[in-house]
């Protein structure tokens, strides 16, 4: 029975179902969304959004917290981040720690979850058929969590991983240099990440003090050192559902698992209403050193809170200004100076209470030389501004291309939809305009209306001068000292980054708040890409066509072209394939291809800025075997895009000056590469080892600087005169404007003397009984982890059985080696394991990938280790689990496209690797029923465990060259512990693991300990012995790598590929006889 609450919520009262109240308006959705939507509120406060998708396939939730780290206990940083984790180890309900990831591989499902200011957000996807499985299990995170001490432990050392995988990022360093430098007392300076250090204190205090109970369960979850007691609270949650189930079945499950949360009384929605930015913040500039070589600056300037303001969105009207790229712009200003390769700007809701609005650029070196110009130019462009009359139809394009886009928005992944719902929901929005209000401009109402809109952006444009702004300056420390010799730096406690603080002078604040006097600077004339025919000829009864057809060929190129039949959005996709032998023959052609690529972008930068805009846009980038014009968005002016970007591919002049900045961008990009993630290091010299044609960083490093722009030019010429190119053209566009697309990419081109298949990319090929190992030392001294990645070739994936055994073979290893060798082990932050497919996509294999403190030679054992594991887990694992794995796979491989450009993306791997293979998932998800348990071990025990003398493996080591401090690992403090019971037998000899939470303290911590604790000549001489243990029982994995008798270590990488066979291309793999006529 429904009661009537007011006029707005009813109240849903059904026999034997948990009661709870419905919102009963309507929810606003655009034309195109063929979902249905309701609101409910559980009788525990929590409020849902559920989403009706009969067409779905893949079900996803989402619930978010309304509390982040700056709810965090002012003695413990990163709590918030850490309960995140912990979530995820077990519930009373389903206590096996593994159990939800399990449960969502078996289902084609996947999870993850972030710690922001003011929100914790947790999400999954799954099948639809396993969503009520899935949310029960869910469920339980929020009301019976486990928090079982072994995994209190280990998670810890996850978080401290996290944090040292970050450490060395600027972005991160960056991100929390901004936040120390704040008002004094103020949230915003908190640590939100957390690591070992700042959540173990806190812990060792509350231990001391005999409050941190051995176990946590429902019972005495409010003695648990966690926010949960405090601060989590269903009356803060808010819940976001998409599934195939009716909005009443949805309504019933969300009110059955959800409402045993607790509602603690808690305030819903947690305000900070004062900014972080106080007097001594506001008119500085701050230098700060960073990891990587590049040049920016930052303004920041406060802004109050922006979802309030969600109709007319005032600070997207300036944005749209500020950061604009076409003629009059600040960036074309900047950019025709030389001083800047990239401008961006925008408001930035930084917490639930505050926000800023940034104007960030990327400086040349140039352009940091000058940086006090370039600062002052943004000042002088937002004096423009204060100093303007706006026209009507800068607000109504602002309004239209909204509209536009809400009106078209297609569908996407279930669980980031889920998520960008839960996220509003704690939006001050009217609930029925949960979905538009975040997305649309509304045009003014009245006159009235209208006046107080633009009074809100005058007054916004009348707080963003210097006096009230901070400008960051980010470069290398040698350049800062350039230009401030005198510097006195600082650190900053979490991530040792230096940085110094000054304040304008006076003369420059003079300046900067005087009239605008930069002549080249005017606002923006009336949008012509914007859309005006957004029809669609959509038919009705017809089914829809699973590939592109080919509907025409000729000796220089080939077009393929499908029709959109199944999302009829006015949008369509060109995607120009320009292969060729001249582009990457040389390390040299492969630094010219780049720069021309580089070239054509830049000169297009104004043109193309009013299009994407209006929601068409382009990308031109280099490949392997040549380049790719990429152009997507709305069909009514893409044909203007096309002819204006294929004009400047062909018919670019290259200018010395603007060469020389783009040399310097791929120098700086190139150099920073090595100063990243030791992952991805790792991952990058396996992928060059197995590939035919491919140069290093360091080689292209050696041809960049002597490169001239009459060879760019002579380069282009001599590579567009040899070309073979594949097109494709989808979406709402039919095949004669197709064809005249593909008339006008072949328009003074050339043809390539090698055939098409000539052209695809290939690998190499690692023999039969082989164990390669390749080492590197990582170029970042500072840089603590080291990487492991860990292939095993399968074979070629012409191999129909093969290609279907070894996909299943990953999917079932891919959690066991996430939960064994990160969540058990501890290894280290990021851990997978993935099908690997070869350059040219003719081969596959199986990688594992780690990156640890601990040496990659450890790293490899424990790998070797997990595999015999794997192999017992194989040969044990029952029919009915081995089933549901291989139904998950079929679902993932079955999964329909959730949008336009989900359905290009799939066409273009068959296009682009030449294969043509269109139907190649549901012909394998056929297969896949046929293949048994015993196909998969056999592949696995030949192809992927290490006893196998028939398997090909290669392993690529980047080892760390930053000192770790040394640490006391258990056999070394048990032997300490039986010195100490045997020369002072009096003293408590375990008493230090309680008083240090690790099992491996460092030894100057667990020194400590025992100075305080043990006095006279007899403790002098146990502590002299201390550090000789240390060195007979090290910690496993943090002692030199020994080499293996049983490992071919390559010493030489170029000699190494050469000893190589290179994989052979099927070429096309389906005649589909497409065309009516021979084919030339």
């Amino acid at each position: 029975m429904a009661t009537l609450v007011d006029n707005d919520w009813k109240y849903v009262d059904k026999p034997g179902a948990i009661p709870y109240q419905v919102f009963t308006k309507p929810i606003v959705k655009s034309e195109q969304d063929d979902r249905d939507y309701r609101i409910i509120q559980l009788e525990n406060g929590l409020q849902a959004t559920l989403v009706h998708d009969l067409k779905a396939d893949k079900a996803a939730a989402s619930l978010d917290v309304a509390v982040g780290h700056l709810y965090d206990p002012d003695d413990m940083p990163g709590l918030a981040h850490f309960c995140e984790h912990l979530l995820f180890m077990g519930t009373e309900k389903f206590p096996q720690e593994n159990e939800y990831s399990e449960f969502l591989s078996k289902n084609n499902g996947s999870s993850n979850a972030y710690t922001s200011t003011s929100n914790t957000n947790y999400y999954f996807n799954v099948a639809t058929s396993a969503l009520p499985g899935a949310l029960e299990r869910f469920a339980a995170f929020f009301h019976c969590p486990l928090f079982a001490p072994s995994c209190t432990s280990r998670e810890l050392n996850a978080v401290d991983s996290e944090h040292k995988k970050n450490h060395q990022a600027d972005m991160w360093r960056i991100f929390q240099l901004n936040k120390h430098l704040t008002r004094p007392g103020h949230v915003w300076s908190k640590f939100g990440s957390g690591n070992r250090d700042s959540l173990s204190k806190a812990a060792k205090e509350l231990k001391e003090q005999g409050k941190l109970p051995p176990a946590v369960t429902s019972a005495n979850l409010s003695a648990a050192p966690t926010p949960i007691p405090s601060q989590y609270c269903a009356s803060r949650m808010r819940l976001s559902i998409v599934g195939k189930e009716s909005l009443d079945e949805l309504a019933d499950l969300a009110a059955t698992l959800f409402s045993p949360i607790p509602n603690r009384g808690r305030d819903p929605l947690p305000m900070i209403n004062e900014h972080p930015f106080g007097p001594e913040e506001k008119g500085t500039l701050v230098s700060v050193q960073t990891v990587m070589a590049f040049h920016a600056v930052e303004i920041s300037f406060p802004l109050e809170y922006q979802p309030p303001f969600w109709r007319h969105k005032p600070v997207n009207f300036i944005t749209h200004f500020v950061g604009h790229e076409g003629p009059g712009s600040l960036h074309s200003y900047l950019k025709n100076k030389h001083w800047v390769t990239a401008l961006s700007c925008g408001p930035q809701n930084l917490a639930r209470g505050f926000a800023m609005f940034k104007i960030t650029m990327h400086l040349t070196p140039e352009g940091f030389s000058n940086y006090r110009s370039v600062i002052l130019a943004a000042y002088k462009y937002l004096e423009l501004l204060r100093s303007s009359k706006f026209e009507p139809y800068h607000h109504q394009e602002v309004v239209n291309l909204s509209s536009i886009r809400f009106r078209f928005a297609e569908k996407r992944r279930p669980d980031d939809y889920a998520t960008w719902i839960s996220e509003h929901m704690a939006w001050p929005i009217p609930r029925d305009l949960l979905l538009t209000a975040p997305r649309l401009t509304w045009d003014w109402d009245s006159e009235g209306d209208k006046q107080k809109g633009e009074a809100k952006v005058r007054e916004y444009l009348n707080q963003l001068r210097i006096g009230e702004s901070r400008a960051v300056l980010m470069a290398k420390k040698d350049d800062h000292l350039e230009v401030h010799p005198d510097l006195k730096w600082e650190k900053e406690p979490w991530y040792g980054t230096n940085y110094a603080v000054q304040r304008f002078d006076a003369q420059f604040v003079v300046e900067a708040e005087g009239k605008n006097d930069i002549s080249e600077f005017f606002l923006p004339g009336p949008n012509e890409f914007i859309p005006t025919n957004l029809e669609v000829e959509k038919k009705g009864g017809i089914e829809p066509l699973k590939r592109p057809h080919l509907v025409r060929q000729t000796p220089l190129s080939t077009l393929w072209h499908k029709k959109d039949d199944k999302f009829w959005v006015p949008k369509a996709h060109v995607v120009i394939d320009l292969r060729s032998p001249v582009g990457n023959a040389s390390a040299r052609a492969s630094v010219l291809t780049r720069l021309y690529s580089d070239i054509v972008n830049d000169s297009l930068t104004e043109f193309s800025y009013d299009a994407d805009l209006a929601g068409l846009s382009y990308n031109f980038t280099p490949h392997a075997m040549g380049l790719y014009v990429t152009m997507n968005g709305y069909n009514d002016k893409m044909s203007v895009l096309v002819r204006h970007v294929l004009e400047k591919v062909k018919g670019s002049v290259i200018d010395p000056k603007r060469l020389a900045v783009i040399k310097e961008e791929a120098r700086r990009e190139w150099e920073n590469f090595f100063l990243g993630q030791s992952y991805s290091l790792s991952d990058y010299y396996a992928r060059y080892l197995m590939s035919e044609r491919q140069w290093t960083i360091e080689e292209k490093l050696k041809e960049l600087p002597s490169v001239t722009a009459d060879e760019v030019q002579e380069h282009m010429k001599v590579l567009l005169s040899q070309v073979n190119t594949r097109i494709l053209a989808a979406g709402n566009m039919y095949k004669d404007e197709a064809i005249k697309i593909a008339e006008m990419v072949e328009n003074g081109l050339g043809q390539s003397p090698l055939s098409p298949t000539e052209l695809n990319e290939r690998s190499l090929l690692l023999p039969e009984g082989s164990n390669y190992v390749w080492s590197c030392p990582i170029p970042n001294p500072n840089q603590a982890n080291s990487s492991l990645t860990y292939f095993t070739y399968y074979g070629p994936i012409a191999d129909q059985k093969l290609r279907v055994a070894s996909a299943l073979l990953t999917q079932l290893m891919s959690e066991p080696a996430f939960n064994t060798l990160r969540t058990k082990e501890q290894l280290g932050y990021i851990v997978s394991c993935t099908s690997w497919s070869l350059p040219g996509a003719s081969e596959k294999g199986m990688r594992i990938v780690v990156q640890s403190e601990k040496r990659p030679e450890y790293i490899e054992a424990r790998v070797e280790a997990f595999l015999d594991e794997m192999k017992t887990k194989l040969e044990e694992m029952t029919e009915e689990e081995f089933r549901s794995h291989r139904n998950g796979l079929e679902k993932k491989w079955l999964e329909a496209d959730k949008n336009l450009a989900e359905e290009v993306s799939k066409y273009l791997v068959h296009i682009n690797s030449g294969h043509w293979d269109f139907f190649r998932s549901e012909k394998d998800a056929a297969l896949l029923k046929a293949i048994t348990k015993s196909d998969v071990l056999q592949l696995f025990l030949s192809r992927v465990h290490p006893s196998s003398r028939t398997r090909s493996k290669l392993s690529v080591h980047m080892i760390s060259q930053k000192p770790h401090p040394k640490k006391v690992s258990p056999a070394a403090a048990e032997a300490f512990e039986a010195l100490v019971h045997e020369a002072l037998p009096e003293v408590h000899e375990k008493a230090w693991r309680t008083a240090i939470d690790n099992d491996k303290p460092t030894l100057v911590e667990f020194g400590q300990y025992w100075m305080k604790n043990l006095t006279g000549e007899d403790a002098k001489k146990l502590l002299i012995q201390l550090p000789g243990l240390v060195d007979k029982y090290p910690v496993e994995g943090e002692v030199e790598d020994r080499k293996r008798s049983d490992v071919t270590y390559i010493e030489d990488k170029k000699a190494f590929k050469d000893s190589l066979r290179v994989s052979i291309d099927p070429g096309p793999m389906v005649e589909w006889n497409d065309l009516p006529v021979p084919r030339f």
